[in-house]
């Protein structure tokens, strides 16, 4: 599956667990559990509670996604 294929959703992390794991609660209300991208963790990017961000989220399986910008 290619990056044009993820749906993207902004949304607020809500709960942060460690080694880049967080849990973002959409717009919508919908709770995701997402990690940070690559790029985000190479660029040493700090997200935080209470941040808005991006999440890329599978058709498949909506419940796990992928942090993949930090909104200001």
């Amino acid at each position: 599956m290619s990056r044009e294929d993820l749906i993207k959703l902004e949304g607020r992390v809500t709960n942060t667990y460690g080694d880049g794991r967080m849990e973002v609660e959409t717009m919508d209300g919908v709770k995701i559990r997402a990690i940070l991208s690559g790029r985000l963790k190479k660029f040493k990017i700090r997200v935080l509670l209470g941040d808005r961000v991006e999440v890329a989220v599978s058709p498949y399986d909506p419940t796990h996604g992928l942090i993949t910008y930090r909104l200001k």
